[in-house]
């Protein structure tokens, strides 16, 4: 690793805790999504037989869950909306056609990371209290019908909307380039910080002088 050329941005404990809550995802998500279409039944192969599939499938989205909860007060601090995000906003459009000619004044993470930040903690904490009211072997049994039937249909319509928005996460991994590899080695290269993040690089990694550096 050419460390003079390139910058720390996520710890080994980070990236152990994301990779792990991903694969988890994967297998959550292929076997709600077998249950959830008739045409899909075969995903919940991934995790075997349908009966071990549906023993699996809350003990790995609790895994998940608590992985995010984690990782939410790790990030949570660069994820807050800041009076220099209103200028990403203004430029989305140049954000998306990959034109960098403005500087954003971007922090460790750009306003739409932010957002989608928000929406995943969100969305999981819904599945996770859903999941509890209908986990028939442990906790339904606390739950009048009429509840288990919504808690259902909320877990369901909310776990399509995280499978959207992580696929729309997977999609920014791969259309900004190096953000893959630096969530697999920690590391990115300092043009690809002043590039995308440049107040990060500003206040972080290349600070003035007489500029207090932020720990992480």
């Amino acid at each position: 690793m050419d460390t003079k050329n390139s910058v720390l941005r996520t710890k080994f404990f980070d990236r152990m805790c994301h990779w792990t809550m991903v694969a988890c995802f994967f297998l959550v998500a292929m076997s709600g999504l077998s249950w959830f279409f008739p045409s899909l039944n075969w995903l919940g192969n991934v995790l075997g037989t349908p009966q071990t599939a549906r023993i699996l499938h809350p003990f790995l989205g609790t895994v998940v869950f608590l992985l995010l909860v984690v990782m939410f007060f790790r990030f949570v601090h660069h994820n807050l909306l800041v009076k220099t995000d209103t200028i990403w906003f203004r430029h989305v459009v140049d954000v998306l056609m990959n034109r960098h000619e403005k500087k954003l004044r971007v922090g460790k993470y750009n306003a739409g990371q932010k957002l989608l930040f928000w929406g995943i903690m969100s969305l999981i904490s819904v599945l996770f209290f859903t999941g509890i009211v209908i986990w028939r072997a442990y906790f339904a049994v606390f739950f009048p019908i009429p509840v288990i039937r919504f808690a259902l249909l909320a877990h369901a319509m909310t776990g399509l909307g995280l499978i959207l928005l992580v696929v729309g996460h997977i999609y920014m991994g791969l259309w900004v380039r190096g953000s893959i590899t630096g969530m697999l080695t920690g590391y990115v290269s300092r043009a690809w910080a002043r590039q995308h993040h440049d107040r990060w690089y500003d206040e972080d990694v290349n600070p003035a002088p007489d500029t207090p550096v932020k720990h992480h």
